[in-house]
């Protein structure tokens, strides 16, 4: 018996060592796209400076990029992580970005490396009653299915709770199961009162226990982004802490039924 469980231990531990080194060499493609992705001249000086602070291969790594996935993007603002994405699953993946995405449409969407990049029109928009500060939005559908990977870079702060709620659900239902949800955000202090410093800060509690709620499963976190130095007092755009926020890096699971 105890040959066999030996055996059986081997194999185990075989299995293990080939799954991890495939992963390994599958991310290995996705980093040699992303090299070239970073130095392309479609990048401006400005986005390249923010590489160090945002440090995109590593973020991508953490949360399992691989360049045959169907991805979405979520208000892309200006397109920096879309410069990226869209290249690196031009070939072989299916690239979309939606909520807020019009400048990335207009202005990068006629480009050659975004020639196979998708807009999903989700037919409401965020709004927000005029004095207030945050946004929502109603019930809505992607109105695709079977998604690897949704992304949402420091935006989550944007949207009121019943907002997020309502994105939250939405990702939920386009991600296949053992899908992944991706939040990055800056880091707001736990249970701090909102206040004219911390309205682009998110309580990241307040954020697993929202995305949870909704049906996910919490799966890990990365310090990749975390700063010590962040007293989390200040305003994410003041000179004394602009690009170098405490930001929260959250991977969350559709479950596996």
């Amino acid at each position: 018996m105890k040959p066999l469980l030996l055996l059986a231990g081997l194999f185990l531990m075989n299995s293990f060592v080939l799954n991890s080194a495939f992963a390994v060499d599958d991310f290995d493609v996705v980093a040699e796209k992303l090299k070239a992705a970073l130095a392309s001249e479609l990048r401006t000086e400005n986005e390249k400076e923010r590489d160090r602070n945002r440090r995109p291969t590593d973020t991508l790594k953490f949360f399992g990029l691989r360049d045959d996935m169907k991805v979405i993007e979520l208000i892309p603002g200006g397109g920096w992580y879309s410069k990226l994405l869209a290249p690196v699953l031009a070939e072989k993946g299916e690239f979309y970005v939606s909520l807020w995405a019009g400048r990335v449409k207009e202005k990068l969407f006629p480009l050659p490396a975004f020639n196979k990049a998708k807009h999903l029109d989700v037919g409401v928009s965020p709004s927000r009653v005029e004095g207030t500060r945050f946004y929502t939005i109603a019930p809505f559908d992607f109105g695709i299915k079977d998604v690897d990977i949704i992304f949402t870079f420091r935006n989550y702060h944007n949207l009121t709770q019943e907002g997020r709620m309502e994105i939250n659900k939405a990702a939920l239902k386009a991600l296949k199961p053992g899908g992944i949800y991706a939040v990055v955000d800056h880091t707001r202090r736990h249970m701090q009162k909102l206040n004219d410093e911390n309205g682009r800060r998110v309580d990241p509690v307040q954020a697993i226990k929202e995305i949870e709620q909704s049906g996910f499963e919490f799966v890990d976190y990365s310090s990749i982004h975390s700063k010590a130095d962040d007293e989390l007092r200040y305003e994410v755009g003041r000179k004394s802490v602009a690009g170098n926020t405490d930001r929260f890096t959250f991977k969350f699971r559709k479950p596996v039924k």
